[in-house]
Order: structure tokens, then C-alpha cells, then sequence
């Protein structure tokens, strides 16, 4: 091979899109690409218009290494949100305004639906009518008449890396635009930029424009402490991705989940708590990237992550959890609902959509019956009870945004479910909170007795799942209301509560070391039934989607019966010492994660402040670090498919 081939070849890897290896941030391919860009950068960073221009195509290049032909896509989002906005902003008519609007919105969400729920919805077209449609991808079809070729397949629709990210950033966009709490980007380039800036285009945070325009012509700036900062969430990032995501993946959770069966109770209840630190890691981990690589830059982007694992519950995990995409739920779907005002008419047409999706799903029209029974039932209790019509409406609006949310990531049962047990989650605790605790204990100790009768006398291994947990929530307020009455005197049944000067209750504050011990029980917990939520996402993550709901289904039922099922206790010794690296990653992986947010400041600071040269060597001496634990095929991000 002569040196014309030779640069040739390189020139065609550098430049072609490699479906098996796309632009990853533990490539080593990406950081090459990111030192060019920088390079480019610095001759730019001090003329706004051309440096954002120079992103902008830097950004357009990313994503075609990352998804090929699907740049047109997201050109073409670019393209049309662009102008939409601009039409909406002036027209003068707010009827008007609000029919682009809803236009601008239903082909941002068209196109999102094409690609994640075509499958979805030809099955149900198929079952309903009685047809035999298949999957044909248009898309694919238009350009190989383009192009004169047959390259794009039309038998399978693939999904597009991050399209659910920069469609979302095009809603928000063009409904802040309506409702006038942000001008319309007047340069093309800056919009294109500002929904295509490569850090996070793929994964996330998703940015508002009001967080993220304002920042394309503010003057370049990166002190020495901010660019350590910067780097230290580099570092920290690719840690958590190599370390702790991927090498409990690889060496652990993917083994489980993909055969269930062959692995024991405590196996599979072990890889479902070492998934929910996986998958914590590997999300966290490209959000710190992408923070860190824009940092440099000279551009912030919204943080997403805090600590959700320390949450006390799980409206507050919601909050710590992927905190982008909440705040995006709540500003542009459970507001719009009623939020906590009152129900509208997207709450009914939800509920009714929610029937019909979760019959398809499960193959039995009971399953709406119950869905429009129970909502009967509950629009009833609203009606004879004004006082709690609040309440009620609010805990439905909720309840669907969180269906919806589990939608969002996949048309499968199992997505519906995770969805739907964190809205039960939110609402239980919502009424949990308001009842005393003598009402606390005779619910869960009905509850307990009735999963212990349902696991005796029934025999499903899911009881016994059900049964444990209660039986461990039951313990947990047993002990609070014996430790608040042993501490208090039982102030709550003997003597009348102290009043102040208004006559109101004075609360009664107990013990720090008791305050630290009831914090530490809600936070272990909440862990605990979001990590069991978790085996219903992970069951439905990473399949085709022609085969997914009823493979995501067995996998999670397999699950639940290898956990739910009587366990061989001496043999968990001798899996312990099989599995001892990964459970002590797991183990270690969880202390840093509940370690003090003022300890993490501490020594992030400590790292920024490091003389450069020591900076370096730590970053070299973390790199080879990383190449230790480094898979001989990486991993994709989990997010990447959503």
C-alpha cells in the first residue's frame, strides 16, 4: 500500500460513518476530534458570530458520526423550528399564533412518534381492524429514490441517537416563543448552534433557549479555577462511565438480565441494585462530560443530576433524577393538564389513551375496563367530596405525566408499568405524609398481613416480593412510632400537645441522632423501590422494538420469580465470594455516592486547584487507570436509545 492509499483510508475513516462505531466520549477517536475542535475554537472564541458558526458545523459533524444520514433530520428540525418560531412571533392573532404553535408541536412530536412508536402503533392498527401491516420506513424509501440506490434499508425503522433530546429543546422553544417568555433567535446560525451543540446534543441536559442563548455572544471567558472544574468533571464523568457503569454491565448486570434463569435469587436481585448504580453512572457520567467539554468552551449547561439516591422519597428523587427532563414534563405537559389546579380535558383524553395502549399491551380489554372503572370511581369521590376535588386532580395529573414519562423512553408494557409505579410512588407518599401514625400502622399492617396470606395461600413468587417489602416498611414504622413514643412520653396519646401564644401546635423535635436515623431509613427505602422499578426499565431496554413488549415481559417476570422464590441461604456465601469484585464496586460506588455534597465540593475544588503540572500527572496517572478496567468493545451510553 502506497502513502496515497494509506491517507486515503484515513481520510475515509475520519470523514464516514461507521454504524458499529459511533462518536463515543470513552473513544479516544472523540477527544482527537474535541483537541481539533478546540483548536479551531481558540482562533474564534473572541468573534461571536463566527465561533458559533464554526460549533454549529463542528456540532452538524458530530452528529453525523454519530447517526449517519439522520444529519437531515436534524437539519430539517433546525430548519423548520427556526421559521416556525419566527411566524408565531408575528402574527398578531393569538388564535393564529396558537394554531402554528400547535402546529410546530405536532410535527415536532410526529416525527419523534414515527421513529420511536411505528412498531407500536402498526401492531395496534393490526389488532384492532384485523390487518397484517408491516413496518415499512418510508424515510429509507424517499431516499433511495433520491439518491438512485437501494443503501437505506425500508424494512425496519432504525431510531435516531438523541432525537428525543433535540425534539424536546424544539417544543420548548417554540412554545416559550408563544408565550413570550423568550424572543425568536434571529440568526440562524445561533439557533442551529443552540439545538445542536454537540456536548449534549446525543444525551442530554435537555436546555432551555432562556438558559442557553443568552450565553452565544457573551464574551469568552475561562479562569484558571473554572477550566480545573471543567476537568475535573471530565475526569469525573469518564469514571463513573468506565468504572462503574460498564464494568458492572459487562462483568455482571447484562449476564442477568439477558438469562434470568440461570442465575439464583440473590443473584438477580444483586444485579438489580448493582443496574440502579449502572445506570446512574452511565447517565450521570455523560451529563458531567458534556458539562465539562462545554465549560471549556466557555458555555454552562443546566445540571441534572443531585444525588438522586440520597432522596428522602420519590417525588423528591423526581426531582433530583435526570432534572432536565422533569422540569420539562412538568413546565410543558403537567401544567398544561391542570397541574395542581384542576383537570382539563388532555387529563381525560390521557386516561382514555392509557386504557386503550395498556389493553393493546397486555392483550386484554379488561385492563380498560379496570382503568375507566377506577377512574369512574374516583371522578365520583371528586364530585361528592368538593374539598378533595383538588387533590384528586392533581394526583391524576400527575399520575399521567409519569405514565407518559415511561412512554417517552419506549411502547412497551414494561415502560408503562415503570412509569406507572413511580406516579403510585409519588402519590401514596402525597397521602402517606397526611395521616397520623397510628393510620400508618394499621394500613401497612393490613397490607403485610394481606401480601403474607396472598404468598401462603397462593404460592406466586411476586407475593412473596410484595410481602418482604412490606414486611420491611411495616418494621420501619414500628420502630418510629416506639422510638417517638419512648422519646416524647407519648406526648402524642397522654398529654395535650404544647401551644404557642396563637394557639397553634408546637412541633416537637426529636433527637438528632433519631432525625439522622429516619432520614437514613426514607433514603434506604426510597432506594429500595426504585431500584425495583428499575427491573421493569432495564427489561425493556436495549431490544428490538418489533420484540420488545413480550420479551421485556418475560424478562421481568423471569426475574420477579427467581427473587420471589424460596432461597438456598448457604449457598449466598459462596456467590458472594463469585461475585466479590462487582458487589464491591457496588458497595463503594454507593458510599461515594451518599458521601456529604460539602466533602465532594471539598475535594472537587481541592482538584481545581492543583498547579498544572500536578493536574496533568493526575490526569495521566487517572487515564491509565481507566484503561485497566476499559472492555475490548465499548459501551454505548443507555441513553443513547431514548
Amino acid at each position: 500500500m502506497n502513502l496515497w492509499d494509506v491517507i486515503r483510508e484515513f481520510l475515509v475513516n475520519l470523514f464516514a460513518f461507521d454504524q458499529a462505531h459511533p462518536l463515543l466520549f470513552t473513544q479516544f477517536y472523540f477527544w482527537a476530534f474535541f483537541a481539533l475542535v478546540f483548536a479551531g475554537f481558540s482562533l474564534f472564541h473572541s468573534k461571536a458570530l463566527l465561533r458559533n458558526g464554526y460549533l454549529f458545523a463542528c456540532s452538524l459533524f458530530f452528529y453525523y458520526k454519530t447517526s449517519g444520514v439522520f444529519l437531515a433530520l436534524l437539519v430539517f428540525v433546525i430548519v423548520y423550528n427556526f421559521f416556525a418560531a419566527k411566524g408565531i412571533r408575528r402574527l398578531k392573532s393569538e388564535r393564529a399564533r396558537g394554531a402554528l404553535t400547535v402546529l410546530s408541536v405536532v410535527v415536532d412530536l410526529g416525527i419523534l412518534a414515527y421513529f420511536k412508536y411505528a412498531y407500536f402503533l402498526t401492531d395496534f392498527v393490526n389488532d384492532l381492524f384485523g390487518l397484517q401491516l408491516q413496518v415499512h420506513d418510508v424515510l429509507g424509501e424517499w431516499l433511495n429514490l433520491l439518491t438512485g440506490t437501494s443503501v437505506f434499508r425500508v424494512d425496519a425503522i432504525i431510531l435516531p441517537v438523541g432525537i428525543s433530546f433535540f425534539t424536546f429543546q424544539a417544543v420548548s422553544y417554540v412554545v416559550d416563543v408563544k408565550r413570550e417568555r423568550i424572543e425568536p433567535v434571529r440568526n440562524f446560525l445561533d439557533f442551529g448552534f443552540y439545538l445542536s451543540f454537540f456536548p449534549q446534543l446525543v444525551a442530554g441536559p435537555i436546555v432551555r433557549a432562556s438558559e442557553f442563548i443568552a450565553q452565544l455572544h457573551k464574551p469568552y471567558s475561562l479562569s484558571r479555577r473554572w477550566f480545573g472544574i471543567a476537568v475535573f468533571w471530565i475526569m469525573n464523568g469518564l469514571l463513573k462511565k468506565l468504572i462503574l457503569s460498564d464494568y458492572l454491565a459487562v462483568n455482571f448486570c447484562d449476564r442477568v438480565f439477558e438469562n434470568p434463569l440461570l442465575y439464583s435469587g440473590f443473584e438477580n436481585l444483586s444485579a438489580l441494585f448493582c443496574y440502579s448504580l449502572q445506570v446512574y453512572a452511565d447517565f450521570s457520567g455523560y451529563t458531567d462530560i458534556a458539562t465539562g467539554v462545554a465549560m471549556l468552551m466557555g458555555f454552562w449547561l443546566p445540571k441534572n443530576f443531585d444525588s438522586p439516591y440520597k432522596a428522602l422519597n420519590t417525588q423528591q428523587f423526581w426531582r433530583r433524577w435526570h432534572m432536565t427532563l422533569s422540569r420539562w414534563l412538568r413546565d410543558y405537559l403537567y401544567i398544561p393538564l391542570g397541574g395542581n389546579r384542576s383537570a382539563s380535558a388532555g387529563t381525560f383524553i390521557i386516561i382514555a389513551a392509557v386504557a386503550v395502549f395498556g389493553s393493546f399491551l397486555s392483550g386484554s380489554w379488561w385492563v380498560a375496563f379496570a382503568v375507566f372503572t377506577l377512574a369512574a370511581g374516583i371522578g365520583l369521590w371528586a364530585w361528592l367530596k368538593p374539598g378533595s376535588r383538588k387533590l384528586i386532580t392533581t394526583n391524576i395529573n400527575s399520575m399521567n405525566t409519569m405514565l407518559l414519562g415511561g412512554l417517552w423512553h419506549g411502547a412497551s408494557w414494561n415502560f408503562m408499568i415503570w412509569g406507572g409505579l413511580n406516579g403510585i410512588g409519588m402519590v401514596i407518599y402525597k397521602i402517606w405524609t397526611k395521616r397520623s401514625m397510628a393510620v400508618k400502622l394499621g394500613i401497612i399492617s393490613f397490607v403485610t398481613a394481606l401480601c403474607w396470606a396472598l404468598s401462603h395461600f397462593t404460592h406466586y413468587p411476586v407475593w412473596n416480593l410484595f410481602f418482604v417489602w412490606t414486611l420491611i416498611i411495616w418494621a420501619g414504622t414500628v420502630v418510629k412510632a416506639l422510638y417517638r413514643g419512648l422519646s416524647l412520653g407519648w406526648a402524642f396519646v397522654v398529654r395535650a400537645p404544647a401551644l404557642n401564644a396563637r394557639g397553634a401546635v408546637i412541633p416537637v423535635q426529636l433527637p438528632a441522632s433519631a432525625a439522622w436515623g429516619s432520614r437514613a431509613w426514607d433514603i434506604f427505602q426510597t432506594f429500595v423501590f426504585i431500584t425495583f422499578t428499575r427491573l421493569f426499565f432495564r427489561s425493556g431496554s436495549n431490544l428490538d422494538p418489533a420484540l420488545a413488549n413480550e420479551q421485556a415481559w418475560n424478562t421481568a417476570k423471569n426475574m420477579v420469580n427467581q427473587i420471589g422464590s424460596a432461597w438456598d441461604l448457604s449457598l449466598v456465601p459462596s456467590m458472594v465470594a463469585a461475585h466479590w469484585p462487582v458487589l464491591l464496586l457496588f458497595v463503594l460506588g454507593m458510599i461515594i455516592h451518599w458521601l456529604p455534597e460539602r466533602f465532594k465540593r471539598h475535594y472537587r475544588l481541592a482538584f481545581a486547584r492543583l498547579p498544572l503540572f500536578w493536574m496533568a500527572l493526575v490526569v495521566v496517572g487517572i487515564v491509565v487507570f481507566f484503561f485497566q478496567f476499559i472492555t475490548a468493545d465499548l459501551q454505548s451510553f443507555i441513553y443513547f436509545q431514548f
